[in-house]
């Protein structure tokens, strides 16, 4: 037996416990002999004490069992709920495509099997689509081939099984339904076709089919159906190897037609897929990198842009008169006219000292002036605040009267759009914020308040636990008002003070200022291709270190010469040289003419704009002036013709720093 009151274990039945002291003579009435249970006068038998707190201390064990068991937490983790997409694929001229425009969001059990998947996948489409036709379905893989096991293995499909064969996020998982006719229809004309000793012309597309796409492009009937057919009725005679031969060719050219189709969709699906990750997945982080790295592979900010300005009505414009004195009292009448349209060109005139009209016409080259001003101009509006390369936005009543936060933003998309440059002032943390990132990180330095500052370094800089605390005392009422105040339980824990604060201090106080500023951006969807690319996005929106260089500047225009052997073609040769040197000293000083001068003075740009320049910036000679000529309408900057490198060098000088407007001589 044991003690009740310390544990230790009798031997005996004694009258005190020899390890505590304390009397347990009752239970030694309870069991008078030995560990015998007692009997009472009335023939009943007497439990003990013991015998009750064990069966009692058995019944919780067996209760709590029932609530804390592997089983349970295993079951609950496989019934987790995620988001995969479902789409429709029909026969046509017999083979299977998937059906344009029918994918639709589908939540279903990452332990759901193959006819799970089929019944929720069929009643989901059936409650969206009044035209889908009467069953039974089947449930296929974008390569329409029926969903039964895991592909290339004898598993028994499940869709986390199938996730992890993939190795994509649920969300980028299609799968599609088909009716059983039509996909039994396929079958038997490939049956068929295998049978059947007359040569047949088909287009096999469903075998190629990327597994990424989800959909394929549809040509007209006269483009898809070769003419084949015709052509053999027209020659009965032919023997089998030349129809073979003549089929084989009509197939090739069908094969590549249809590679062209999927490759052009697929960069369409690629630049504008929604990239959604799984919050409760321990692999998100994983993920967001993965499709991030991989669409900056793929694409660069050019062939996004390229895409978002199609949008680009060029028959129908929207007028800016700008005054260089004043660009951003010009910009805002602009765009806040009740004719502006982001959507239309751009028509941009400039007005000199005078207030006449620059002899000008807008053929790009005012258009891309006017926005690089533009961004020069928003760098030192109100509404930002922090370091000069790292601007944050900061709540201002009278811009939030004028709407000031939406037109910057506004400004900014349209810009980038319409050729012109990005801000590239804006903090990471700001455009990390706005593309969604949830860590965020910003220094000390960022904050401007110098109250504020003091009271943060002060607090990093605690050496111990007590000082720390000492210090959340002091400043109290400041952390309180930032949602930071907390007494942590190691001084590591001053770290999170730091960051919480800067968070608040950047963007939570800022927040119906930020949410305005991105409402602006969002026009021509650009706030969206900041959220697919952030990276590729980043160097145009944010501060970099790697600015102009010679040999980019270089790359940007292309040399027109005279033809090979010509005299012309020699002196060309030889001032084409002269160029390239000066760029390259130009790179190198500190004072003067700078790389942003020049590429500014031929283009209307100081930096290298997220789209292409449009039209391609050309180098020419000019035998007639004795100082550089630019057009920034047509993007050409014509050379002079000097006989050493120093007069070349001193009139080219002279003609960027003297240049009126646009540069126009």
């Amino acid at each position: 037996m044991y003690c009740p009151f310390c544990g230790a274990t009798l031997e005996s039945c004694p009258s005190f416990c020899s390890t505590c002291g304390k009397s347990v003579k009752f239970l030694k009435d309870k069991v008078p002999d030995g560990n015998e249970p007692s009997t009472s006068a009335a023939g009943t038998t007497e439990k003990s004490s013991v015998d009750c707190f064990m069966k009692y201390r058995a019944l919780k064990e067996k209760e709590r069992k029932t609530f804390f068991t592997k089983k349970n937490h295993d079951s609950k983790k496989d019934k987790k709920t995620v988001k995969i997409f479902i789409g429709i694929m029909k026969r046509h001229d017999g083979v299977l495509k998937a059906v344009r425009g029918k994918n639709l969001p589908l939540e279903v059990q990452t332990n759901w099997s193959s006819e799970q998947v089929l019944i929720a996948g069929e009643k989901k489409e059936k409650d969206f689509n009044q035209d889908m036709e009467e069953g039974p379905y089947v449930l296929l893989y974008p390569d329409c081939s029926e969903v039964k096991n895991i592909p290339g293995t004898n598993t028994p499909f499940k869709l986390q099984l199938y996730k992890e064969a993939v190795g994509k996020a649920y969300q980028r998982i299609t799968l599609f339904i088909c009716t059983v006719q039509d996909f039994s229809a396929t079958d038997r004309n490939e049956d068929s076709s295998s049978e059947d000793s007359e040569v047949q012309v088909k287009s096999t597309s469903h075998s190629t089919l990327d597994e990424n796409d989800t959909l394929i492009w549809d040509s007209p009937d006269e483009e898809r159906t070769p003419k084949a057919g015709s052509t053999l009725d027209r020659h009965p005679d032919h023997s089998l190897p030349s129809l073979e031969q003549e089929a084989g060719k009509i197939r090739t050219n069908i094969q590549e037609h249809v590679r062209d189709q999927q490759k052009c969709y697929t960069n369409y699906t690629r630049l504008y897929a929604p990239i959604v990750i799984e919050s409760d997945s321990e692999e998100s982080d994983q993920n967001t990198k993965y499709v991030e790295e991989e669409c900056s592979d793929a694409f660069t900010a050019a062939d996004v842009v390229s895409d978002l300005s199609q949008k680009i009505i060029k028959t129908s414009c929207s007028r800016f008169n700008i005054n260089r004195a004043n660009v951003w009292d010009g910009a805002v009448r602009g765009f806040k006219r009740a004719s502006y349209d982001p959507f239309h060109d751009m028509l941009v005139k400039f007005t000199d000292d005078e207030g006449t009209t620059e002899d000008a016409v807008d053929t790009g080259g005012p258009k891309r002036e006017f926005l690089t001003l533009l961004m020069d101009c928003l760098r030192a509006r109100r509404i930002f605040d922090g370091p000069e390369n790292r601007r944050f936005l900061t709540f201002n009543n009278a811009a939030v009267r004028e709407d000031e936060y939406f037109l910057a933003g506004r400004m900014i998309a349209v810009s980038i759009v319409h050729g012109g440059p990005g801000p590239r002032f804006l903090s990471d943390m700001l455009y990390d914020h706005l593309t969604g990132r949830a860590d965020i990180n910003g220094t000390v330095e960022d904050i401007t308040d110098e109250t504020m500052k003091a009271a943060l370094i002060e607090i990093s800089s605690a050496a111990s636990l007590d000082e720390l605390h000492m210090l959340v005392d002091k400043y109290e009422s400041l952390l309180q008002t930032a949602g930071c105040f907390d007494y942590p339980q190691s001084v590591e824990g001053k770290d999170n003070i730091a960051k919480d604060f800067i968070q608040w201090y950047i963007i939570y106080r800022n927040q119906y200022s930020v949410q305005r500023f991105r409402d602006g951006l969002s026009t021509l969807d650009v706030m969206h291709a900041l959220e697919q690319h952030p990276s590729i996005f980043r160097p145009y929106m944010c501060y970099s270190v790697d600015r102009l260089t010679p040999e980019s500047v270089e790359g940007v225009f292309k040399a027109q010469l005279s033809e090979p052997g010509s005299t012309r073609r020699q002196e060309e040769t030889r001032i084409l040289g002269y160029w390239r040197d000066y760029l390259l000293d130009t790179g190198e000083q500190e004072k003067g003419v700078s790389l942003q001068d020049i590429l500014m003075f031929a283009t209307g740009l100081d930096s290298l704009p997220p789209s292409s320049i449009v039209p391609q910036p050309q180098l020419s000679f000019e035998r007639t002036s004795k100082f550089p000529i630019a057009s920034t309408c047509a993007n050409t900057i014509k050379l002079p013709m000097y006989k050493s490198y120093e007069e070349f060098k001193n009139a080219m000088d002279f003609g960027i720093q003297n240049s009126p407007g646009f540069g126009l001589h």
